[in-house]
């Protein structure tokens, strides 16, 4: 009794589950992860040790320094520095560094050299000690100088205002887009060398004596695609979750939004250059060939990578939008331009339905061109021959 044929589906469920299987054990794969991921939150913790926090100086104060330590501390607020003053002050505190300054009657002394912030607090403090005292010499009473002094500083009307939250999320976004850009060109290539790898050990013809070339292509493509999806979810659960408790950035739609779109474009990105890198790594029967026909589609990604960062720096630039909208740059150059504010709504459901139509186009050329050559052996098969040996296949009802 013969076998019931397998459906299209059916097989395409069976070659995605054997790619995500056979890919999530491999050593490459959780190496890969574990560095990326732990770039990340080095990053992250670097972040926080090197920003958000107030300077804080420590100052000697000797008696006769002209200079009292409560004016020394209040200076330092208005210039937004910490500054903590100790009784006294000696060369040893200063040459261990438990010291930046010593103020005495004949000057400040410091171990190498004064920091511009913390002159400028001590030089504004003793500038008001001075104009006190010869203000006093002359009869003079200083508070009342000091409130002669103290005018409203003008109104300044921004035409165009920063928008801080416009920036933040462009932040994110270009960060989601660095991971985006990785992800795409990291699993592509997995895909091309897959392919490869199938046809130089002959795997891929007893693949296909159960399975249809086109189920076996989708399935690939399915399976290292949910994989990357899965990857690409978990380093953004985990660093966002890490960022959130570090006190890096605080979990609110201008994290959120950013990051869906990021994933949102993965997933049009992934379809679209993943059936490029099948399709041209169909023609090669060695592995060592795979980067030279898979150059013009990692030439495709890097220069989206810059157009993305040129986006990101000009988002009101004319090319910036166009270059959101067409493909295949918009996978990369539409996150941070959206974020920014820099896209509509029609340019976004333009750019969506542009890369699903190239996306459909590229699916039927590019399972036509993986059919007609993954079971070519020898040398490199061309674009043409590849179209013309290609056959279709039926499965019998």
């Amino acid at each position: 009794m013969s076998a019931q044929p397998v459906s299209f589906v059916g097989a395409t469920r069976l070659v995605a589950g054997r790619e995500i299987t056979s890919r999530a054990r491999d050593k490459g794969f959780l190496i890969s992860t574990g560095i990326t991921l732990a770039i990340l939150l080095a990053v992250l913790v670097i972040s926080k040790l090197t920003s958000g926090g107030t300077t804080t100086y420590h100052v000697g104060l000797e008696p006769g320094a002209g200079v009292s330590a409560q004016s020394l501390q209040t200076q330092g607020k208005a210039v937004g520095v910490q500054v903590r003053v100790r009784s006294g002050g000696t060369d040893a505190l200063l040459r261990k560094g438990k010291l930046d300054a010593v103020v005495g009657a004949s000057g400040v002394r410091v171990h190498k050299e004064l920091p511009d912030r913390l002159r400028a607090v001590i030089d504004a403090t003793q500038q008001q000690a001075v104009a006190t005292q010869r203000l006093q010499q002359q009869g003079i009473d200083p508070a009342k100088v000091q409130q002669a002094f103290a005018v409203t500083p003008l109104r300044v009307t921004a035409l165009d205002p920063p928008d801080k939250r416009s920036d933040r999320r462009k932040e994110v976004a270009f960060v989601g887009t660095l991971l985006l850009y990785g992800q795409l060109l990291t699993y592509g290539i997995w895909v091309a060398f897959g392919v490869a790898e199938e046809k130089s050990s002959r795997v891929v013809e007893v693949l296909l004596s159960a399975v249809p070339p086109r189920a076996l292509l989708a399935g690939k493509i399915v399976g290292i695609g949910l994989l990357g999806l899965g990857q690409l979810l978990l380093l953004t659960v985990v660093s966002l979750g890490v960022a959130a408790a570090l006190g890096v950035v605080s979990i609110d739609s201008d994290v959120l939004l950013p990051t869906g779109i990021v994933l949102a474009w993965f997933l049009l990105g992934f379809a679209f250059y993943a059936t490029a890198y099948a399709a041209a790594a169909a023609r090669v029967s060695r592995q060592e060939d795979v980067q030279n026909v898979t150059s013009p589609m990692t030439f495709a990604l890097v220069g989206s990578f810059f157009a993305a960062v040129y986006a990101s720096n000009n988002s009101d630039a004319t090319l910036a939008k166009v270059l959101a909208v067409v493909p295949p740059f918009s996978a990369l150059v539409n996150p941070p331009l959206v974020a920014g504010g820099g896209a509509t709504a029609w340019m976004v459901a333009l750019a969506v339905v542009l890369m699903l139509g190239a996306i459909a186009g590229l699916v039927v050329v590019g399972a036509r061109l993986y059919e007609g050559a993954v079971l070519h052996t020898g040398s490199v098969l061309s674009w043409r021959s590849a179209w013309r040996s290609s056959r279709t296949r039926t499965t019998p009802s």
